[in-house]
């Protein structure tokens, strides 16, 4: 194998910022040195620019199955996004039907998966039919490798569980050391307002944002954190949008228990303004939590530099405005839930930086090490360190870019900041030591990425 240096930049970790040499061997970092010390086979310079850990990003949706339609990236096109954008591993999330077992659904995402990735990735598993075998199978999963398990309390009839299902999962994964994601949404009270605003005539996107109301999130992120202490259980709440549901998170966390909370770019840089956009417009904005007014976004960068918050991860679930969006024409509910982001995260936190919400190592410890830690993949990914997976990004922090749908590389016909101007931009992506992309050219292939089996939660430890 040949040995390559990354010579003459900035190293960020989320605990240090040194200028160093890294040198890479085997697909793994072998060494760390002062500048000029080391050599190699092939040398890429650096100079000027940060060497930061690629992204992980822990939640996406490639190819889900939603509201009659499918994501509109694929593992091969989502992944490709990925990479361009910094990230290096993605954990997606596998799909229980009612009915069926994990290991049922588990599979046709590897099936989905396998041989089309970029990058590398790993699995949680949505649970929508929590009995006795899923509970079972709950167990062979965190042997396997899949060690988180998701959970809804939104969408009745669809992924929603009831407290008992909860708590009997809670129970399990206090057993076998897996950790449950929370959807926290009181979604039969949701379904209520939904079906009296379409009364109204309320049909446009932004009655989507009207009717999931913020204190119905902050409600259910507090029974789940209640039914986690109960069951001594780790709890883990996905896309945290309101101000109130992070004054949970807070709560539970000054008393000690081990409850944890990730946000999205969507809540931190988008608003209702968005959803209310004329012309249908604000359909592009539909997702689930929803955005939230425009003060919520001060308390969310607030949780990320408290660490109420810990994580940023995108909830990448694109559907195109074009046919799939404009499902929910004349009816706000009908609109596939779900923004396209996973290009964008690593660029938008960089600005965060630049626009002194966070400081450099935050951005990496939000975006890299803690996503790593927290599903157990640490330190092999999200960091720079001897012996770490070479998934490494050199990144330019004086380039300017606009973002837009004109030059992203996600497969869908909007974009969730199109025009936004941003400071920053990724040049050259390593994964396992391979040059994915090359100095803004795409390099990479589908099937060098590979599944990734993961320990239990590290972030406990």
């Amino acid at each position: 194998m040949t040995r390559t240096l990354i010579h003459g930049g900035l190293v960020i970790t989320a605990s240090d910022e040194v200028h160093a040499d890294v040198l890479i061997e085997d697909g793994r970092i072998a060494a760390l040195a002062a500048p000029g010390v080391l050599t190699a086979d092939r040398t890429i310079d650096a100079t000027g620019k940060y060497v930061i850990p690629g992204g992980v990003d822990a939640h996406t949706h490639m190819e889900l199955p939603f509201g009659g339609t499918f994501a509109s990236d694929t593992f091969e096109t989502g992944t490709r996004a990925a990479a361009w954008g910094g990230t290096t591993t993605i954990i997606d999330f596998a799909v229980q039907s009612v009915g069926h077992g994990l290991r049922e659904g588990l599979d046709a995402w590897h099936a989905k998966a396998e041989g089309n990735c970029a990058i590398d990735y790993g699995f949680h598993m949505i649970v929508s039919d929590v009995n006795e075998e899923t509970l079972k199978e709950m167990d062979l999963l965190v042997e396997e490798g899949v060690t988180s398990f998701k959970q809804f309390m939104a969408y009745p009839g669809v992924f929603y569980s009831d407290d008992g299902q909860i708590l009997r999962a809670m129970q399990r994964s206090a057993d076998n050391g897996g950790l449950i994601m929370m959807h926290a949404e009181n979604g039969i009270a949701i379904d209520v307002l939904v079906e009296q605003a379409l009364a109204r005539g309320e049909t446009d996107p932004r009655y989507h944002g009207e009717v999931r109301k913020a204190l119905l999130e902050a409600e259910a992120t507090h029974r789940a954190i209640r039914l986690a202490q109960v069951a001594g259980a780790p709890l883990y709440v996905v896309h945290v949008s309101a101000m109130e549901a992070v004054a949970e998170l807070a709560r539970a966390r000054d008393e000690g228990l081990p409850v944890f909370g990730e946000t999205c770019p969507q809540y931190l840089f988008l608003s209702t303004d968005n959803l209310a956009e004329p012309d249908f417009e604000g359909a592009k904005y539909v997702c689930s939590t929803p955005l939230r007014p425009r003060e919520h976004q001060a308390k969310l960068w607030q949780g990320l530099r408290t660490n109420d918050l810990q994580v940023v991860s995108t909830d990448h679930c694109p559907f195109c405005f074009t046919g799939q969006k404009e499902l929910g024409r004349g009816d706000f509910s009908k609109i596939p839930n779900g923004l396209p982001g996973v290009e964008n995260r690593m660029d938008l936190l960089h600005q965060a930086v630049v626009d002194g919400h966070i400081s450099r190592r935050r951005w990496i410890e939000i975006a890299c090490a803690t996503p790593a830690r927290m599903f157990g993949l640490y330190p092999k990914k999200g960091t720079i360190a001897p012996g770490a997976d070479a998934d490494v990004v050199i990144y330019d922090p004086h380039v300017e870019q606009v973002i837009s749908a004109e030059t992203h590389h996600m497969n869908v016909d909007y974009s969730a900041y199109e025009g936004r101007r941003v400071t920053g931009r990724v040049e050259t992506v390593l994964s396992r030591g391979v040059p994915v992309v090359t100095d803004r050219e795409y390099t990479g292939r589908a099937g060098h990425g590979v599944f990734t089996p993961r320990s239990t939660c590290q972030y406990l430890d």
